[in-house]
C-alpha cells in the first residue's frame, strides 16, 4: 500500500510517499527560509503565497521520485492543523482534490501526531511510549497510548523551547532561524563551564513538582545579559559564550522535566516489558546538546532513547504520510477516511481532555 503525505502548516512545502513497511519512497521538502529571513521570522501571508506557488511542483516531484502515479495510491494525507491557516488550507485542499479525482481516502492529520509517530516509522517502536515534543511552537510531554490516543502530562505555560531559541538569537543579533544559529556559534565557545558562570541563567519552574515548562523568564534573562554587554556591536566571543550558556540551560530544563515525566510513565506502565521507549521529536530535537542530555536521562532511567534523524526532525511530508498509513492499516478498509468537508484547525490539541493551562494558548 502507498500513501502520499502533504505538509504545509508553516514555512515548508513538503510531500512524501511511504509504503506499509515504513519505506520512504520519496521525501521532498521546499524550505521558505530565505524568503522569511529578511523579516526575522515567518510572515503568514507570504508563507501562504509561497505554498500556493510551489505545492503542485512539490507533489509532482514526490510522485516522480517514488516512481508511481496517482492511480497507485491507496490514500492521501495532509496536515490540517495546528498551524497557519493559509498554508493549512492549501495543502489540505490539494489532498482533497487528489482524493476526490482518484477515489481514494483522504486523511486529515494533526501535525503534532506526525512528529509523535515518526519514531514508529523509523524505529518500529510499540505503544505505549513517552514523548518529549520540542519545536518552535510547542513544548510538551505526552504519553502515546495508542493510535489517536495521547495523554498530555506537561506543556509550556508561555514560550516554547524553539521560540526561546529564536527570540534569544534575535536579541543577540543572530539571523533567523535562531535555534540552528545559536547551536552553530555556541560551538565556538572554548570553555562551557566558564560561560555558564559568566552568564548565569535561571531555570524557571525547576522546583515545581509538575511536568510543565516556562521559558519566558529565560528569554528575559538573555535580554538583560545582552543589555549589560559593552555598548556598540556585540563581540562574537560574547555571543558564543551566551549562546553556549543558553543551550546548556535549555537542555537542563528539558531533562529535568522529562525526568519527572519518566517517573509518571513508569508508575503507569512499569510492569510492561515493552513500555520502555522515550521519544524526542520536533525541530528542536535536532540540537545535539539537547539530544545528549536526554539520551543520558534515558540511560539512567533504563529507557530506550529514540529521536528521528535530522531529515525527519523538522516538518516533512513523510511523517504525515505515515500517520495516514497507520490509520489505513488500523482500519483495514481503504474506503475509510475523513470526509471531504473536514475543516482545517489552526488550534488542535493532541489531548483535548487535558486541563487548560494559563497562558498556554495554542501550545496546550
Amino acid at each position: 500500500m502507498l500513501v502520499l503525505g502533504i505538509e504545509s502548516s508553516c514555512d515548508e512545502t513538503a510531500a512524501a510517499v511511504v509504503n506499509e513497511n515504513g519505506d520512504i519512497l520519496s521525501n521532498v521538502v521546499l524550505s521558505q527560509l530565505k524568503t522569511h529571513q529578511v523579516y526575522g521570522g515567518v510572515v503568514p501571508e507570504i508563507a501562504a503565497r509561497e505554498h500556493l506557488e510551489h505545492i503542485d511542483k512539490v507533489i509532482a516531484a514526490a510522485m516522480k521520485d517514488a516512481n508511481i502515479s496517482f492511480g497507485d495510491l491507496n490514500g492521501v494525507a495532509a496536515t490540517c492543523g495546528p498551524g497557519l491557516i493559509g498554508g493549512l488550507m492549501i495543502g489540505m485542499m490539494s489532498a482533497k482534490a487528489i482524493a476526490s479525482v482518484h477515489k481514494i481516502p483522504f486523511f486529515g492529520i494533526n501535525h503534532l501526531e506526525g512528529h509523535l509517530l515518526t519514531a514508529r516509522l523509523t524505529d518500529k517502536i510499540e505503544f505505549p511510549y513517552l514523548v518529549l515534543l520540542i519545536s518552535g511552537g510547542h513544548t510538551q510531554l505526552l504519553i502515546a497510548e495508542e493510535l489517536g490516543k495521547y495523554r498530555r502530562v506537561g506543556t509550556t505555560l508561555d514560550d516554547a523551547a524553539g521560540e526561546c531559541f529564536d527570540k534569544s538569537a534575535k536579541l543577540m543579533g543572530l539571523p533567523y532561524p535562531g535555534g540552528p544559529n545559536i547551536e552553530k556559534i555556541a560551538k565556538e565557545c572554548m570553555d562551557s563551564n566558564a560561560a555558564t558562570q559568566r552568564f548565569q541563567l535561571p531555570a524557571p519552574m525547576k522546583d515545581k513538582k509538575t511536568c510543565d515548562f516556562s521559558f519566558s523568564g529565560l528569554k528575559t534573562a538573555v535580554r538583560l545579559h545582552v543589555d549589560n554587554l559593552p555598548e556598540g556591536a556585540l563581540n562574537r566571543s560574547d555571543v558564543a559564550e551566551l549562546s553556549c550558556a543558553l543551550e546548556i540551560k535549555i537542555a537542563e530544563i528539558l531533562a529535568n522535566k522529562s525526568a519527572r515525566a519518566v517517573s509518571q510513565f513508569k508508575k503507569l506502565f512499569g510492569r510492561s516489558e515493552t513500555a520502555k521507549a522515550f521519544v524526542v521529536c520536533g525541530g528542536v530535537s535536532a540540537n545535539q546538546k539537547i539530544r545528549q542530555q536526554l539520551e543520558m536521562l534515558a540511560l539512567r532511567s533504563d529507557m530506550t532513547f529514540h529521536a528521528p534523524p535530522p531529515s525527519l526532525s523538522g516538518d516533512n511530508g513523510a511523517m504525515i504520510a505515515w500517520v495516514g498509513m497507520e490509520r489505513l492499516l488500523a482500519n483495514n478498509d481503504s474506503s475509510l477516511g475523513d470526509p471531504l468537508d473536514f475543516a482545517a484547525k489552526p488550534r488542535w490539541p493532541l489531548d483535548p481532555d487535558a486541563p487548560k493551562r494559563q497562558g498556554a494558548g495554542v501550545k496546550a
